[in-house]
């Protein structure tokens, strides 16, 4: 199968998707095999809400919506331009995926049959109904792609690299398993947002979305704020209004209680508006319904503090600051080029034939 089959493969599959949008799912006439897989996707998603009470509606169509807008010829080829693609010794890449947001793992799936080798897909038990019914679509607009996906839930055996992503603590005890083979091992990170008190309405608007989409669990939503001194959190509780429906989720409500009454008996002080908490804080990873925020001195010594942390962070939202940043309200938009903790995954995979 060449290059040019497996992203037309792709892009059929994003033209599927684009039935599953957060305005509505609408079925459409001229998309491959969707009297197969239409209604069928549409059990999948009721499955996955069920099994995983995080995984709301909302969330899931948020998903695929930007999966379907990033799988199209132009923004594919436009991601490929920068690589030199030979001919390919296929390989089987190990895939270890985390679950914290649907399909949240999909861009490694993407790039190991992009760049034409197997893959061996481990799920989380937090997201497995969706990515193995998206393979068999894949499956049946391109039958070259039979036999190239695997998923287990058992123990990885007969693959020669391997991309995982998990905890600080299970990223050692991955260092050490697979020692021996090519890898791509990734760790806890987070998100921040650095306010100087000049925002406009509309951009702290904007942050309410980096914070609270996928109830911030995702190592893309923004969990600490780095403020100036005497920084008046006003206008920012006011931006986060939009949100308050949020608190209507159990399980969100939950984590919301819980983490009070935490802070409430530790004597912690924090600010609340009902449905999310800020409390200052230096680590970089807040609980749910609950952001952190720490206070900088000068723009310069921040930028050389976020420089040494670098390892733990893996968007800037920022207006301004730094090269690499993120604009207010896109870290959940990312481009099919943002790789998670800035390793090329496609460069690696290159290599690797």
């Amino acid at each position: 199968m060449n290059l040019e089959k497996r992203i037309q493969a792709f892009v059929k599959l994003g033209d599927f998707l684009s039935q599953f949008s957060i305005t509505g799912i609408i079925k459409r006439e001229n998309i491959e095999h969707n009297d197969l897989f239409f209604d069928a996707f549409k059990h999948q998603i009721k499955l996955a809400k069920e099994h995983n009470g995080w995984f709301t509606n909302e969330n899931i169509l948020f998903a695929f919506n930007n999966w379907s807008k990033a799988l199209n010829n132009s923004n594919i080829e436009v991601f490929l331009s920068n690589y030199n693609f030979k001919s390919i010794d296929s390989k089987k890449i190990a895939i270890i995926m985390a679950g914290n947001i649907p399909l949240v793992g999909f861009h490694d799936f993407f790039c190991v049959l992009l760049s034409g080798h197997d893959v061996l897909v481990k799920q989380s038990s937090n997201d497995k109904h969706l990515l193995p019914f998206l393979a068999k679509y894949l499956e049946h607009v391109e039958p070259s792609f039979n036999g190239k996906i695997t998923f287990t839930e058992d123990k990885l055996v007969d693959f020669d690299a391997v991309i995982a992503t998990g905890s600080d603590n299970t990223a050692r005890y991955f260092e050490y398993y697979f020692k021996g083979k090519p890898s791509i091992i990734r760790k806890n990170r987070n998100s921040i947002a650095v306010l100087t008190g000049k925002e406009t309405d509309q951009q702290l608007t904007q942050l309410s979305n980096d914070i609270f989409r996928y109830y911030g669990l995702g190592c893309r939503n923004v969990s600490k704020l780095f403020v100036p001194k005497d920084y008046n959190f006003d206008s920012f509780f006011n931006a986060m209004y939009a949100w308050n429906p949020i608190i209507n989720g159990a399980k969100y409500a939950n984590n919301y209680d819980y983490n009070k009454a935490v802070y409430l008996m530790s004597e912690f002080d924090m600010l609340e508006n009902g449905f999310l908490m800020i409390k200052e804080d230096s680590s970089y990873t807040s609980p749910i319904a609950t952001v952190f925020y720490e206070h900088y001195e000068t723009l310069d010594t921040l930028k050389k503090k976020l420089n040494t942390d670098a390892e733990q962070i893996q968007c800037v939202v920022a207006d301004g600051l730094i090269e690499n940043e993120i604009a207010f309200g896109e870290t959940q938009n990312p481009n099919l080029n943002d790789f998670a903790d800035g390793v090329d995954t496609l460069a690696f995979l290159l290599k690797i034939s």
